[in-house]
């Protein structure tokens, strides 16, 4: 699959936005607001970003995280520290609306890409920037990734045991970032629309984690919990963890005393109901370690498709663990649409691309095309600049495209 050749109307179309970004937070933020219809055009060293080529699958060396990063956007190379880059770069700015970034406060600067130097340029442009800390703080000025927020919030802390803390493989953390980038980048654009000035949209690693943790954290401050990790085990109900089958693994989480009392009866502990250590969430999550204990008894009896069934009849939530291959194979996966294939020069096979994850019954989001392969659309975007051949020719002769 190449492109969508739909002609619903899109949100964002008529919006152009400078993609600067880099591995995770500014450039999928970039992708939410290019699936919505923006025009994204994302800007890399001549050589290529130091993100394109992250988990190689290509024959370019292009990676994953690039390939689903990038998707809708057109890609330019241009090196916006020479003198005729940054000409480029004022050119674009005065015909954009958004500018993402996620680069330290004094690279926006040394760039011209800080707000004042971009407002100098497009008045009511708005900037759209992450750090890994955040402002107003001794460690404002460090750099950071997604590992940052999930030790320093207390998550890492709280998973796997005290022996051994484990961050997530998945970095929730950019992504959660992207998302409140791209939610702040939208209430701009509607804030634009009411008072015809743009603002700086600044998100933070660490303030991301902070707020996903917030109800943990809440916890510990006012009464003290000092709660430790318990694998996958939940703390607020149980039975509530990852469980052993005959075949594979499952996952089952229960809350309320009237989905607790239907496991308890499948699987024959009816005087677990009226267990006084057992009358709510709670007490539940305190008890968990022992309900894991019987659930692992009734799962290790049967396997994960006989398990799920019988947990199904009873109407409690379950579902098999995979992994990435069993993901892809899955037949619910598949027939919803959550992962497109996609062809993509130099790859053996399609490139699974998730579109927007959120659907819109009347302005969806849409796959228009893929990433881009490095400086694809540099010369249409000169060209719409006003750039003829023979600049675009010096240009690239001096090596600022």
């Amino acid at each position: 699959m190449e492109h969508s050749t739909s002609t619903t109307h899109q949100v964002l179309a008529g919006v152009r936005v400078l993609d600067f970004g880099r591995y995770i937070a500014g450039p999928y933020c970039a992708a939410l607001l290019a699936d919505l219809g923006a025009d994204v055009i994302r800007i890399e060293r001549v050589t290529g970003g130091e993100d394109r080529s992250v988990m190689p699958v290509g024959k370019d060396g292009v990676g994953a995280l690039f390939l689903a990063m990038n998707r809708n956007k057109r890609g330019m190379t241009l090196d916006p520290a020479s003198s005729a880059g940054r000409e480029i770069v004022r050119k674009l700015v005065a015909t954009a609306d958004v500018v993402i970034a996620n680069l330290p406060p004094d690279v926006l600067r040394s760039l011209a890409l800080d707000l004042a130097s971009l407002q100098a340029i497009k008045p009511n442009i708005i900037l759209t920037t992450v750090t890994a800390f955040g402002a107003g703080g001794p460690w404002s000025h460090k750099h950071g990734f997604d590992g940052v927020g999930q030790v320093m919030s207390g998550a890492a802390y709280l998973t796997g045991t005290r022996e051994q803390p484990l961050r997530a493989t998945v970095p929730w953390v950019d992504f959660g970032t992207a998302l409140y980038s791209a939610f702040g980048t939208l209430a701009a654009l509607l804030a634009r629309t009411q008072t015809g000035r743009g603002q700086k949209v600044e998100a933070a690693l660490l303030q991301t984690a902070l707020a996903f943790n917030n109800a943990l954290l809440l916890e510990q401050q006012v009464i003290a919990t000092n709660r430790e990790a318990t694998l996958n085990r939940g703390y607020t109900s149980a039975p509530s963890d990852i469980y052993r089958t005959q075949d594979g693994w499952i996952v089952i989480g229960t809350v309320g005393n009237p989905m607790f009392a239907r496991w308890a009866k499948l699987i024959g502990e009816d005087a677990w109901i009226s267990d006084p250590r057992f009358n709510d969430d709670a007490a539940r999550g305190t008890h968990g370690e022992l309900i894991s204990a019987r659930m692992t008894q009734w799962t290790l009896a049967r396997t994960t498709t006989q398990a799920l069934a019988e947990l199904e009849r009873a109407t409690i939530p379950a579902a098999p663990l995979y992994s990435p291959q069993q993901a892809l194979d899955d037949a619910h996966i598949q027939a919803t649409g959550f992962l497109l294939d996609t062809d993509y020069p130099g790859l053996p096979r399609a490139a699974p691309i998730a579109p927007l994850p959120v659907n819109l019954s009347a302005t969806p989001g849409q796959f228009q095309h893929r990433a881009p392969i490095l400086g694809e659309h540099t010369e249409d975007i000169l060209r719409e600049l006003g750039y003829d051949a023979a600049a675009i020719a010096a240009l690239r002769l001096a090596h600022a495209i």
